[in-house]
């Protein structure tokens, strides 16, 4: 069955899914955290290579990718992670404090852009990481993964922005 098909199945307009999928890749966060309560992993400022996935999961063997984005930027992820982990409450959803384990943090509840989701960060070094949420409520459960990787120094600001590209991959 195509995606189209599953979707429509599932009494879901193409209009409908592609506000769903727009809300889903906007990824702002709303709250904001002081240092001074900052538990989690720190990273190198620099430049990093980020893929992000975003797969529509059908069942525990059936997953549509739904886009692949690759991006290139000069930043400090340990600044992107204070916001992470100072998940504020939206509506009714309150978020779970992290619970470390190793170099794994892993939130049970966390609330943000895409609703409540599961999150995973797996730490491989102060140059790698892996970040999986998975949201399992609703008509269209999905995984937004993140694999990011610091590939160097950054450079002058006119060479940083060639280098960047957020192009959606096609199926």
């Amino acid at each position: 069955m195509t995606l189209c098909g599953h979707l429509a199945r599932l009494g879901i307009s193409f209009r409908s899914s592609c506000a769903v999928i727009a809300l889903m890749v906007a990824g702002s966060s709303l709250s904001q955290a002081s240092a001074a309560e900052f538990n989690g992993p720190s990273f190198r400022k620099g430049m990093w290579h980020f893929v992000r996935t975003l797969e529509l999961v059908v069942s525990s063997r059936n997953r549509h990718q739904l886009f692949e984005r690759e991006m290139t930027r000069c930043v400090d992820p340990t600044e992107a992670m204070k916001v992470t982990f100072s998940s504020a409450s939206v509506g009714d959803c309150r978020s779970a404090k992290p619970e470390r384990a190793n170099n794994e943090y892993t939130f049970s509840n966390r609330c943000d852009y895409m609703g409540p989701v599961r999150t995973v960060i797996t730490v491989q070094s102060d140059e790698a990481y892996t970040e999986v949420n998975e949201l399992t409520v609703g008509n269209l459960p999905r995984t937004d993964s993140v694999v990011a990787r610091r590939i160097g120094d950054c450079q002058d600001s006119t060479e940083i922005s060639r280098q960047s590209s957020a192009q959606p991959i096609q199926n």
